[in-house]
């Protein structure tokens, strides 16, 4: 049945049809224009206030059923031997919104079959699909035969605290330079950059200093062979230097320090040792094993004393791979190339990466149609520890996601389909907690979109820390490339604001946020983005006053009685009556009312306050009566700071 059509049957408009649909447990999508027949006459006798029509009892279903990992809404319901829109119902009640054909996973129908009393077994997978980890690779490794292993270059990651120089060391490597015109200072995507030194290739990954990139730095470290470890010899160990010590340390991965900045007058390199020291990083020339350069990336000084303990340091750990064996490699950016499609920078880890191959990148897949190296330039091939940027992806992969070659497209196809159906059983699941919300609680719905993923995941990844028991942060939405009219349409459908980091909006998306009115914000800075966010969800929880018990006084005279107001005199029993600030007031020991001090005089002067055993005359405001012998309780109220609690 057309929604139309239903909302004439109820005399109401087709906004508030949907309005009091949602109030009544039915989530329809924003897109959707029909509705089930079964499921109409359910709306209408719902919202309409009829009774619940009588029927004979329903015959049970079997006891037990086994399901596949993956079925439809319909097959679930042939099985369970039940009409296919009592299955929707259940799932809508259990805050999964799937439609008749759309597929859920083994999981979710076991719950939907339980609540009709019928066990489900999950079938025997015939082959497990299961997306490849970081750590797959290792493992790989361990399997290779040692007589193939060669010599690979080192993967070193240069990290250390914003500021400090990471971007310029890297610059003065390179010979280019990137360390200009980026926003706020803060380089905003990871890169990876190949160089050559005494013959030998050193491969670079620029990962970002500030904290917001915590996921991106743990992904970093895990596909790093050595961290070379930036320190400001004017500013010493700060925080983020903390952070890279532990990653290293929690990964086993081996640290070289360069000292920056050491032709600045305040340079104060041993203070930077012993801070080190400190941390538990002993540097060379105070005994123990970590190397330290002092370097001037602006004044390219020892660098190339840098990148010889670099390579010393890969001699002697001998880092291999198999160049012949399985294809293997990290996602460490992608994005949404308006030339090119969904694109990605590569790491490989092992064997070869050819033009023509058929890939698997986490749950996209396709057939690589182009490879380029650090500098643009097209290549044929790239081998262990080079960084390619790949184009012919079915869609953007996320950052971490492992590139695995497959022998056929159709494999490949059948595997990157099967690993998308988990995502989307996982997000069909995930719906529950946006669906099942107290109502009492405030909420605050964003659409997050973004240039990259990476961007995307560091975002995400600070957003899902901002949590509290008052205030909700729902992402309604994310991904990667321009804000859409799709977008505008979901923002308003769902009172949600549209939040783009880098992201433009596209020429007809821009008209309909006019005309909608839907609030949009764009940033260039993550941190900006996410003290916007912590801001708003402040702003939305309730104001905690604390009242402080000032002093107690005596009513003696009551002089003025006017419309709300009183002039009254009286004496300060213990404390202090103090000017401007509220009181209530007992009578026989009984509460009687409530007001506020405008004028406190003492000897008919005006002061701030009067303290005990003195006299005072008050001007006050109040809404019930004072009189003789009443007892004032002065009070002060403070706003308590409010504070977003984060999650670890």
């Amino acid at each position: 049945m057309d929604l139309s059509t239903l909302s004439r049957q109820l005399n109401m408009s087709t906004h508030e049809l949907r309005d009091q649909m949602k109030q009544a447990g039915f989530h329809l999508s924003f897109r959707a224009r029909k509705v089930d027949n079964n499921l109409a006459k359910e709306i209408i006798r719902k919202l309409s206030g009829k009774p619940e029509e009588t029927s004979a009892p329903i015959k049970a279903g079997p006891a037990k059923i086994t399901v596949p990992a993956f079925l439809t809404v319909k097959d679930l319901a042939a099985r369970l031997e039940r009409p296919v829109t009592e299955v929707i119902k259940k799932l809508i009640l259990n805050g999964v919104m799937a439609t008749i054909n759309e597929e859920i996973d083994s999981e979710t129908a076991s719950i939907i079959a339980a609540e009709f009393g019928t066990e489900a077994e999950t079938e025997v997978a015939e082959a497990a699909t299961t997306r490849l980890g970081l750590g797959y690779a290792a493992e790989l490794l361990k399997q290779e035969d040692p007589a193939a292993l060669r010599p690979r270059p080192p993967i070193v990651a240069v990290m250390g605290h914003v500021d400090h120089g990471k971007t310029t060391l890297l610059d003065t490597i390179r010979k280019t330079n990137v360390a200009g015109g980026e926003a706020g200072a803060i380089t905003q995507h990871i890169g990876a950059y190949q160089v050559e030194h005494d013959g030998k290739s050193i491969t670079f990954l620029d990962t970002p200093g500030h904290e917001a990139f915590a996921a991106m730095r743990a992904r970093g470290a895990n596909v790093t062979d050595i961290i070379v470890l930036v320190v400001a010899a004017d500013d010493s160990v700060k925080p983020q230097t903390a952070e890279v010590i532990n990653r290293a340390k929690l990964t086993q991965t081996p640290l070289i320090v360069a000292i920056n900045k050491i032709d600045k007058p305040d340079a104060n390199p041993e203070r930077v040792k012993g801070d080190l020291a400190a941390l538990g990083v002993t540097v060379e020339d105070w005994g123990g094993k970590v190397p330290a350069v002092p370097i001037s990336a602006k004044a390219g000084t020892n660098i190339d004393k840098l990148l010889e303990i670099i390579l010393l340091t890969a001699e002697v750990d001998g880092f291999q791979a198999n160049p012949n064996g399985q294809t293997l490699g990290a996602v460490i950016e992608s994005h949404l190339s308006r030339g090119q499609g969904p694109v990605a920078t590569v790491l490989i880890q092992n064997g070869t990466l050819r033009a023509g191959d058929t890939v698997v990148v986490g749950t996209t897949f396709g057939k690589i149609r182009s490879l380029a190296d650090a500098t643009g330039k097209r290549i044929k091939q790239a081998t262990p520890a080079t960084p390619v940027l790949i184009s012919g992806l079915s869609d953007v992969p996320e950052v971490g996601d492992t590139l695995k070659v497959m022998t056929s497209f159709e494999e490949a196809k059948t595997l990157s389909l099967n690993l998308q159906k988990q995502e989307r059983a996982k997000r069909l699941r995930g719906r529950e907690a946006q669906i099942k919300t107290d109502p009492n609680q405030k909420e605050l719905k964003l659409i997050v979109r973004a240039d990259v993923q990476g961007s995307l995941e560091a975002i995400m990844d600070a957003l899902r820390k901002l949590m509290n028991e008052e205030v909700k942060l729902t992402i309604v939405s994310e991904g990667v490339g321009e804000i859409s009219e799709s977008d505008v349409q979901l923002a308003e459908n769902t009172k949600s604001i549209i939040v783009g980091f880098h992201a433009r909006v596209a020429t007809a998306a821009a008209k309909l946020i006019k005309q909608k009115q839907v609030v949009i914000e764009q940033y260039e800075i993550i941190y900006e983005l996410i003290e916007a966010v912590t801001s708003a969800l402040l702003n939305m929880m309730s104001v905690e006053v604390i009242e402080t018990p000032l002093g107690r006084a005596k009513i003696k005279a009551v002089f003025r009685t006017e419309k709300g107001q009183m002039i009254i005199g009286g004496e300060v029993l213990d404390g202090k009556i103090a000017d401007k600030k509220k009181f209530r007031f007992t009578r026989g020991g009984k509460p009687v009312g409530e007001g506020k001090i405008e004028e406190l005089q003492q000897n008919r002067i005006e002061v701030d306050e009067v303290r005990a055993p003195s006299e005072f005359g008050l001007k006050v405001k109040t809404q019930s009566p004072i009189q003789e012998g009443d007892i004032l309780q002065i009070f002060d109220e403070t706003v308590k700071k409010k504070e977003l609690k984060q999650s670890a």
